[in-house]
């Protein structure tokens, strides 16, 4: 038995031929969207008015009280926002305001504690610690089985590496 795979646009479900150019459209925002930006597929022609249809708004970040300390994003139509520059045209205001630079990216990577039962015996490049090496002996099976579950390698007492690694007697 075979299977057959066949790609269909996401917008109007027309089957895709394996010679069609497939165009990803990224969806970023929308209020239908909960969980993040989703891709659909869809034909050249299906978007090619896409550009036409886009309207000129002004996205904005309001830093205010209400947002209980995160800002409100807020999108408006860029004539609206235009309307709101009384003194001085918005454009000349946006070439002589004051730039925003985004906040240097922190490095969040966490340091796993392979010293505790959550994480011992775990792969890992790093020196083993004596309490890494003492949770493993003493309870070999509840490690192995996490490790079985998670699907990485368990640890073999007689296998020479791993007996050195933790601590395990060699066997003769």
């Amino acid at each position: 038995m075979g299977k057959k795979t066949i790609h269909v646009s996401d917008f109007t479900g027309t089957v895709l031929q394996q010679d069609d150019e497939v165009v990803r459209v990224v969806v970023l925002e929308h209020p239908d969207l909960v969980a993040g930006p989703v891709q659909l597929d869809a034909t050249p022609g299906e978007v090619e008015n896409i550009d036409d249809a886009a309207l000129d708004v002004a996205v904005v970040e309001i830093h205010d009280r209400h947002g209980g300390g995160e800002p409100r994003r807020v999108v408006l139509t860029a004539s609206e926002f235009d309307a709101m520059a009384t003194d001085v045209p918005m454009a000349q205001l946006l070439k002589t305001a004051e730039r925003v630079r985004p906040p240097k990216a922190r490095k969040t990577t966490e340091k796993i504690d392979y010293g505790t039962l959550e994480h011992a015996g775990k792969p890992h490049r790093g020196r083993v610690t004596e309490e890494e090496a003492r949770l493993v002996r003493e309870q070999l099976d509840e490690v192995n089985k996490r490790l079985a579950d998670a699907g990485v390698r368990q640890i073999d007492p007689a296998d020479p590496e791993h007996a050195l690694r933790y601590g395990f007697p060699e066997v003769p």
